[in-house]
């Protein structure tokens, strides 16, 4: 863990800020669209920059229908979260109306951020929106999506978000001061997420889908993009301003490691594997190294995958990287083993001699196993 005085001081030049707010801190009362709204406000007439990500649809919609416990099926998720959605934007409408600010509401789906044109769309429309002065609230459009399309959570919404818009900043806000250390302590600066990690603790109620073990892996992805994150309460006054102005506030986990480029950080982040290419011990040196998978590297294949699909590469020790495939899940079978020489006798053309090329290729060896797939809706 970092100790380094004065690594908050470089907050103060984040211009454009992601700020993610879950369910349970906007259930658990005390005006916080209110408080927010009026934070958010402050932030902007000093030349700051400001995207909301908010959940509470489902919650809003469970207490408008009259539905005691969270319920698990997707239909009745899916109608709570239609009759909460639009109550939802209309507490972030109200609060923010006595300011004067003008609210969007921006509704994604995984499937918007794993096609690069959709994903380039709308960074263009919330960089327009926010020229415009607007104030996006984000978040994802439960009603159509399906487990095989979710994002997860807010949490790790909130992660792409931040990539999606270029920020400088992440703030998660949370019911908790920040990481808590097995004393009960909260932990102020984070280099390495690997230490806190056996710190995370399990959620205790219904209200939301992310807990802690979501905002570390959350953070996990923002860092690699080079983005700062902060995790804070919510309810504390005045956080914005203290934490923007270098003041000791959560729990600040600093980028490590080099900084991926925006492309290869959506094929690691963004898109979902749809199977995976097995690969011996040389082909996975040559990976760590920068070589692109050739086919002699290739023992195996899982799942079922298209030209152009994501796809995790597996050794003998576990997930090396991810990539987009060069051919689909039969011809990488054939291809398995053969040398340069011997691709157009297998596949009986011409083919490529490169399975997955080192651009469309990240190293992600030592990542969470839950990173990048499919979470169900909870």
């Amino acid at each position: 863990m970092a100790n380094t005085r004065g690594v908050r001081e470089a907050l103060r030049e984040a211009r454009r800020i992601v700020v993610k707010v879950g369910s349970r801190a906007l259930m658990g009362g005390g005006g916080l669209f209110e408080v927010l709204a009026d934070q958010v406000r402050r932030q902007r007439a000093s030349g700051r920059q400001i995207v909301l990500v908010s959940s509470g649809a489902i919650g809003l919609g469970r207490s408008r229908l009259g539905m005691g416990k969270r319920p698990k099926d997707m239909p009745r998720l899916q109608a709570a979260a239609a009759v909460g959605q639009s109550r939802l934007v209309r507490r972030w409408e109200d609060a923010f109306e006595r300011h004067g600010v003008a609210v969007a509401q921006v509704l994604l789906t995984h499937a918007d951020l794993t096609d690069r044109d959709r994903y380039l769309n709308a960074r263009h429309a919330l960089d327009a929106l926010l020229e415009l002065g607007a104030v996006p609230v984000i978040n994802e459009n439960d009603t159509v999506s399906v487990e095989e399309i979710r994002f997860g959570d807010n949490d790790q919404l909130a992660a792409m978000v931040a990539t999606l818009v270029g920020a400088d900043l992440l703030v998660l806000l949370t019911d908790v001061d920040g990481i808590l250390d097995d004393a009960g302590q909260r932990v102020p600066l984070v280099d390495d997420l690997d230490e806190v990690t056996p710190y995370v603790r399990g959620s205790v109620d219904d209200l939301g889908s992310g807990g802690m073990a979501s905002k570390l892996e959350a953070a996990r992805r923002a860092t690699r993009r080079g983005v700062p994150v902060v995790i804070a309460e919510a309810a504390r006054p005045g956080l914005l301003a203290e934490l923007l102005a270098g003041g000791d506030v959560g729990s600040l986990v600093l980028p490590r490691g080099a900084k991926l480029p925006s492309r290869k950080h959506w094929i690691a982040y963004t898109l979902r594997p749809q199977g995976d290419i097995l690969v011996d011990d040389g082909a996975a040196a040559a990976l760590r190294g920068g070589a692109s998978l050739l086919p002699a590297g290739v023992v195996g294949v899982r799942g079922d995958f298209e030209p152009g699909d994501a796809v995790r590469l597996v050794g003998p020790e576990g997930e090396v990287a991810r990539g987009l495939a060069r051919y689909g899940t039969a011809d990488v079978a054939r291809l398995a083993g053969a040398q340069s020489q011997e691709i157009e006798e297998r596949l009986g053309r011409l083919g490529s001699g490169v399975v997955v090329h080192r651009d469309d290729l990240v190293v992600t060896e030592g990542e969470p196993a839950s990173a990048g797939r499919p979470r169900p809706i909870c």
